[in-house]
């Protein structure tokens, strides 16, 4: 038996440390034969020698990550589970990159190792296709890479854009002129945005056209060049509207492609751009392919249940 015994160095640290693990204990001494005592400036860790030294360098890798970004419900069992799986460094993985999206607001971290996978595909490729279920961040990381990219001098527009397809209903339906309706459809784009940049920049940068964020339609004849292009709910483009797209890009510009294939909302059983890519530009050079999965899901940890639920119910 061993006992090992790490003391924090104030606190503050303590009390983040203590809370971030504190709904881990029971899973931790089950699965480990391990004791885990957290009492005032301390945990000790009492148990088998090579279980208690793992679990002590994991409290202590997870020590340095709060130093880079905030420790949630969802990151610790993401890191507990990865952890339990034989990867000890989990945290030094997830904090190794980092998305810096504005002075004014907290840098943006990869939550589970496939979305590291995703965002070293956005940063290395000038097309990165990341497809998944909802909740695993297709979208807001790609947008992360966009506005960092942007404020790095190394494209000078973002450009976001996604199909008007609607999951069940009609945009002629809804009140207003195109403008007015295509708005609250977009919505989901500017929510990110409004993440990363504070308002008042996000308005200029509007105004000034160095964002731009418009129906799949508008870009139909362009050429896009040194511009951050990101296609979103790709799932719900036509075979020409995927080729049509993929040919606007332009020089030092990168594009960003992202759906979830179980979400088809295409009229009439379309056959659907997103899918038709995946097969056609397999062997293609230059150009990724990223697939997400629940255990990418950074939601409400019912979410990850919920796809599960709906994955076996379609196999079955």
């Amino acid at each position: 038996m061993k006992k090992n015994t790490i003391h924090f160095n104030n606190a503050s640290e303590a009390r983040e440390i203590g809370t971030a693990l504190e709904p881990l204990l029971p899973r931790i001494e089950h699965d480990h034969g391990l004791s885990l005592v957290i009492r005032d400036l301390t945990v000790n860790i009492e148990g088998p020698e090579q279980s208690a030294e793992k679990l002590a360098g994991f409290i202590e890798n997870l020590r340095k990550a709060r130093n880079h970004t905030a420790i949630d419900a969802l990151s610790m069992d993401y890191a507990y589970d990865t952890f339990s799986q034989g990867d000890v460094h989990i945290f030094e993985k997830l904090t190794s990159l980092r998305v810096d999206v504005s002075p004014k607001k907290p840098a943006i971290f990869p939550k589970t190792l496939g979305q590291r996978i995703y965002l070293n595909a956005i940063e290395s490729h000038a097309i990165t296709f990341g497809t998944g279920p909802a909740g695993t961040g297709k979208t807001y990381l790609a947008m992360a890479m966009a506005v960092s990219a942007l404020l790095k001098g190394d494209v000078s527009r973002i450009i976001l854009t996604r199909p008007a397809i609607e999951a069940g209903e009609s945009l002629g339906f809804l009140p207003g002129d195109f403008q007015q309706k295509v708005t609250p459809y977009l919505r989901p784009l500017y929510d990110a945005l409004h993440d990363m940049l504070p308002s008042e920049m996000i308005e200029n940068h509007i105004e000034r056209g160095v964002i731009e964020v418009a129906p799949l339609a508008y870009m139909r004849g362009r050429t896009l060049n040194h511009a951050f292009v990101i296609l979103d709910e790709a799932q719900n483009t036509t075979p020409q509207q995927m080729l049509m797209f993929l040919t606007r890009l332009g020089f030092d510009s990168k594009c960003a492609i992202t759906g979830d294939l179980t979400q088809i909302d295409l009229p009439n059983h379309k056959s659907s751009g997103l899918f038709e890519a995946r097969s056609i530009l397999a062997k293609v050079q230059g150009l990724e392919f990223i697939e997400l999965s629940e255990r990418d899901v950074v939601r409400h940890s019912l979410v990850q249940k919920v796809i599960e639920a709906y994955q076996e119910n379609r196999s079955s």
